[in-house]
């Protein structure tokens, strides 16, 4: 029994067992299903989404087809696009695999930032720059303004000395009806004489006399309202004149401050379009550009390029065609003066220029122009303006708006003619003079200061080519140049003589003493008679003449420093500009001695007194302008009498500064060299 209940319980146990062992298959094959399935639907999708790729792929490889052959034809882009394509390929493998690319890159990021902040910074900059520039556009404006008033105030002033000398021509008959008052007085005191003698003599006496008193009274009054009338007048001038030379001053300061601006202007552009990246002009273009004017041959040089080569000849034979050409224009010159013009160009290394002065009509400027043409050398007049006040009325200028060097013809003639800076000039052989006519219209120093400091710092002519001794000498230009360029540099050789002309009159600048140092004064005096300047027969044309012969001529001072006779001039001449009051130093005492060494009248005597006289005339009484003939300075003129007529053997001389003298005791009292006629 028991038996059969186990068995039972057996059977049931492995029933239950198969059981659970049929449903343990039937759930591992049921979890088969499903991992399979799986897998399956992610195949079918994944050959879906290919089948969309591929179709996608071929439309992409037929518009790159068509962009292919679109791009057939600018094989150049395609190479830069491919090139372009694998550097971007290489830098994302860089970007990829290496960190310290990626921290240059950002740094370049960085420094492209700052780049575009100070560019920012820049264009603020120059926005205010504008701002500045149009605010100086006004005050243009307002000068312009200015001038206009200026005008009408020289229009009124015109008016009122018009008026100032009709009043004293009103004055001057006032005058001369006093004179007449005093003289009728005369006559009422002759009749109140004779009045014992004839009454009715007293009775016409006393009529006319109360009739003269009143006349004078009303006279008198006139003549005291005619000068009270003169002195508001002669007031208001002075205002006018003091508000003219305001303005002036403040339209030099404006155009100052505008060439500022306009340079800063142009820098900023410049630098902007740097910043910018936008393409300029190479080095090259920009420089030809500005220098374009500058290097065009002027027609006084293109004149020359005609001119045929002068045979050799000596010193005296050339002298000779001066003064042939000189009497065939009908000009008449002492031949003492033309020597002395010729020795005064022969010195310009140690005396700068020679100055023609006097009045007008004695021929100062004809000198030095047949002068020039009789020697084969060429000339080139400069007029000088009243309102010249810097270099660049004499040099040129840059226009910052055209970006262009705006030179004169003195500025491309010296630039031609400097064979140093400039080797392939065609001028090589060949000499300039430069005259500036009426050169004391306005302030010498002002304009033409600065060139007289550069001709005196010039090295020996020995040694011009080193450039090292003749930077200091040099003009540099005032041109913008593109970023590792010099600006262009002029060396004003010794091929360039220099001479100037000056009328005295109340139009005109004295000399400053700088001036009058550096500069033979030949001074001419009224004529003693009038002649007629009529042409004598064909006047040849020039012949150019060597610059090497040129400098042939002149001689060195060693000739002279030893000698007995020029030591003591020069000695007494030192004592006697020392009683003046007005010393001299070394250099005009060199300059005096080269002077005298260059001198030559080509007479076989050759008189060293004559020379030193010369510089007598030329050098020492220019000086004396404005001293006190009597205020104790009677000894001193004395003393330069005696010393001319005596030991120089010029009398002629010593009789025109004692003329001099004696019209200014007669004068002013001031000392002034009019000058001698030989």
């Amino acid at each position: 029994m028991l038996t059969g209940n186990i068995l039972i319980l057996l059977f049931a146990a492995l029933a239950v067992v198969a059981l659970i062992g049929v449903q343990t298959g039937f759930a591992v094959l049921h979890d088969r299903a499903v991992t399979a399935a799986g897998p399956v639907r992610s195949l079918e999708s994944l050959e879906t989404a290919i089948a969309d790729r591929r179709m996608a792929l071929s439309d992409i490889d037929n518009e790159l087809g068509e962009r292919r052959k679109a791009l057939a034809n600018i094989a150049d882009v395609q190479a830069d696009y491919d090139a372009t394509k694998r550097q971007l390929d290489e830098l994302n493998a860089e970007w990829l695999q290496k960190d310290e690319r990626r921290d240059e890159i950002r740094a370049i990021r960085e420094e492209i930032e700052a780049e575009i902040i100070e560019k920012q910074a820049i264009d603020a900059e120059l926005a205010s720059a504008r701002a500045d520039l149009d605010a100086v556009h006004d005050r243009l404006a307002a000068a312009e303004r200015l001038f206009a008033l200026n005008d009408e105030m020289k229009r009124e002033q015109a008016a009122l000395e018009a008026k100032i000398a009709k009043m004293r021509s009103e004055a001057m008959e006032l005058s001369q009806a006093q004179e007449r008052v005093k003289r009728l007085e005369n006559q009422a005191h002759e009749l109140g004489r004779d009045i014992a003698r004839s009454e009715s003599l007293q009775q016409a006496a006393s009529a006319q006399l109360a009739q003269i008193q009143e006349q004078l009274t009303a006279e008198r009054q006139a003549t005291a309202v005619a000068h009270a009338e003169f002195t508001q007048m002669a007031a208001r001038i002075a205002a006018a004149e003091e508000r003219a030379r305001a303005i002036d001053n403040e339209i030099v300061t404006l155009e100052q401050r505008r060439s500022s601006l306009m340079a800063q202007v142009a820098h900023m552009e410049d630098d902007v379009a740097e910043a910018g990246g936008k393409d300029t002009a190479s080095g090259e273009e920009a420089v030809a550009e500005r220098l374009k004017e500058l290097k065009a041959i002027p027609p006084v040089l293109a004149h020359m390029q005609d001119w045929k080569n002068r045979a050799a000849e000596n010193e005296a034979e050339a002298v000779q065609r001066v003064v042939q050409r000189l009497d065939q224009s009908g000009l008449h010159y002492d031949r003492r003066i033309v020597h002395a013009f010729h020795t005064a160009m022969k010195t310009n290394d140690t005396t700068q220029m020679a100055v023609l002065a006097g009045i007008s009509g004695t021929g100062k400027s004809q000198l030095p122009r047949q002068y020039a043409a009789g020697m084969g050398i060429g000339f080139l007049q400069v007029p000088v303006q009243p309102r010249w006040d810097s270099p660049q009325d004499l040099m040129g200028f840059y226009n910052y708006i055209e970006k262009r060097y705006r030179p004169t013809d003195m500025a491309r003639a010296l630039y031609h003619l400097d064979v140093l800076n400039n080797p392939r000039s065609e001028f090589e052989d060949q000499m300039m003079m430069i005259l500036l006519d009426e050169m004391n219209l306005a302030r010498v120093e002002y304009y033409f200061s600065d060139f007289l400091s550069r001709l005196e710092s010039r090295p020996p002519v020995d040694r011009v080519s080193d450039m090292s001794l003749r930077k200091d000498a040099e003009i540099e230009l005032e041109i913008p140049m593109p970023k590792g360029m010099d600006a262009p540099r002029i060396f004003p050789g010794y091929n360039l003589l220099f001479a100037g002309t000056m009328n005295e009159d109340e139009s005109t600048q004295s000399l400053s003493d700088k001036v009058v140092d550096r500069a033979n004064v030949l001074r001419f005096s009224a004529p003693k008679s009038i002649r007629t300047t009529t042409q004598k027969g064909l006047i040849a044309e020039p012949e150019a003449l060597s610059a090497k012969r040129w400098r042939s001529w002149v001689k060195p001072i060693s000739t002279v420093e030893n000698d007995t006779i020029v030591v003591e001039s020069i000695d007494r001449m030192v004592n006697l500009m020392k009683g003046f009051k007005r010393p001299f130093g070394h250099r005009l005492g060199r300059a005096i001695m080269s002077y005298v060494a260059n001198y030559s009248s080509f007479d076989q005597a050759k008189d060293l007194r004559v020379p030193l006289a010369d510089q007598v005339e030329m050098r020492l009484l220019p000086k004396l302008r404005g001293i006190e003939v009597e205020d104790g300075n009677d000894p001193a003129f004395s003393e330069l009498m005696s010393f001319v007529d005596e030991k120089l053997r010029d009398d002629q001389l010593a009789k025109a500064i004692e003329d001099s003298v004696r019209s200014a005791k007669e004068g002013s009292g001031q000392f002034v060299w009019t000058g001698v006629s030989r």
